[in-house]
């Protein structure tokens, strides 16, 4: 939807899924399973289990990781993606060695290093500059090459006004800085990175993110766990789309987000019938909005839509009088209720006619859809064209707009930017 007139870079979806498949692997994955017993019955003290000795021991099982198999490339940044419970962070925690996987196997090629809890063997009761150097030596720094990057790790974090204050007293954001302000540091050829920036501020995470650049550029592999589409389109060379433990799909990030964003949301798809997002009658004056409802570019009934495609916002209207030259109107709200869109056919569309006692009509809105992801309700008025009294109202027809770029704002317009050197 947007262009920017600078340099022409090429992003990492648009590199090809061939570079991260023609390199020799550093990371294979062949067959991997992961299932958790889950006993129905929990004793929480010695005693409860003395008591019942025979108390049936059941369990449920949970299927985290079901015959996952990929090759991860030499250098290839790999975006691991899937709603919470699909057995993301349980696969990184086999490749990390945490979890010894049921069936199948995981190869590693080069030095390992997850940043799947950042902060894990930080002591709460020692300052940050002794946090610092500890950590480092603990995820593979000699101690004097923990002394010798120790600015540049608080350089990073941002933290020098805070180095003798007691970790127990630093804010979740804080701590988060600097465990990733540490991991950084490690030399390691491979990184497994688990949703790791998600209490960090907005500053802070655009770092980061320039620090996962640099790392891509210097032909690290990154295994990137993330619930951020954008991000997987920003960075990814390829990614993985997990359900219920489950490969969906593997392949080009930005199908790979889209498909993420329908199972969050559902696919465009025809609307039943009693579908409560269909709108029902509403009359008033004589003139019945009989239903409401949008729909695709091919007439088909949807509830869910992507940013950028055309919105057609559909509503059937029914007569009971004589009607000269009425004013049709769209109205969108969002989920706060704010007013995001206002259409009608007032005097910018000319006279829409008389319409007959009796008559029914189909009115559809088109326009270019640059609505932010969000849930949208449609209101459709009809109202007199001498007079600004409402005659029928609508107000149960919704939609929802996803996207794979959240842009904070209400709208994303298409735009271009100009980018000049003084």
């Amino acid at each position: 939807m947007s262009s920017v007139t600078v340099a022409a870079t090429e992003t990492a979806a648009e590199a090809g899924t061939a570079k991260a498949t023609s390199v020799t692997p550093a990371v294979e994955i062949h067959d991997v399973s992961k299932t958790f017993r889950l006993p129905k019955q929990r004793y929480s003290t010695l005693k409860e289990r003395a008591l019942h000795p025979f108390a049936s021991s059941e369990y449920d099982e949970l299927r985290a990781v079901q015959h996952v198999s990929v090759d991860i490339g030499q250098g290839e940044f790999f975006g691991i993606v899937g709603r919470n419970g699909s057995g993301k962070s349980t696969l990184l925690k086999c490749l990390a060695g945490i979890y010894d996987p049921d069936t199948g196997g995981v190869n590693i090629h080069g030095r390992l290093s997850p940043f799947i809890e950042l902060g894990v063997g930080f002591n709460p009761d020692l300052t940050a500059r002794d946090n610092v150097l500890i950590n480092a030596i603990m995820l593979g720094l000699t101690r004097k090459e923990a002394r010798r990057r120790f600015d540049q790790i608080i350089d990073f974090a941002e933290l020098h006004d805070f180095l003798d204050m007691k970790l127990k007293n630093y804010s979740s954001g804080m701590r988060v800085r600097l465990a990733f302000s540490v991991a950084v540091q490690v030399d390691a050829d491979i990184l497994l990175i688990d949703e790791v920036l998600a209490v960090g501020d907005a500053a802070f995470q655009q770092k980061c993110y320039e620090q996962f650049a640099t790392m891509h550029k210097e032909g690290r592999t990154i295994l990137f766990v993330t619930h951020d589409m954008s991000a997987v389109e920003r960075f990814c060379d390829r990614a993985m789309l997990l359900e219920k433990g489950d490969v969906v799909d593997l392949g080009n990030p930005v199908d790979i987000a889209r498909q993420y964003n329908e199972l969050n949301f559902g696919r465009p798809e025809l609307v039943a019938a009693e579908d409560t997002l269909v709108g029902e009658s509403g009359t008033r004056g004589g003139v019945s909005v009989t239903r409401a409802w949008f729909e695709d570019l091919y007439g088909q009934q949807v509830i869910t839509q992507e940013s950028g495609t055309r919105v057609r916002a559909c509503a059937e209207i029914h007569f009971e009088r004589d009607v000269e030259n009425p004013i049709f109107h769209a109205i969108l709200r969002n989920e706060a209720n704010a007013v995001i869109v206002h259409l009608d056919t007032g005097w910018r569309h000319g006279l829409t006619g008389t319409f007959k006692a009796g008559e029914t009509i189909k009115v559809v809105f088109q326009f270019e859809n640059e609505l932010a992801p969000s849930r949208y309700a449609l209101s459709t008025i009809v109202s007199e064209q001498d007079r600004a009294e409402i005659v029928a109202v609508h107000e149960i027809a919704s939609l929802m707009i996803h996207s794979t770029v959240l842009s904070g704002g209400v709208i994303d317009p298409p735009h271009q930017i100009e980018i000049t050197r003084q």
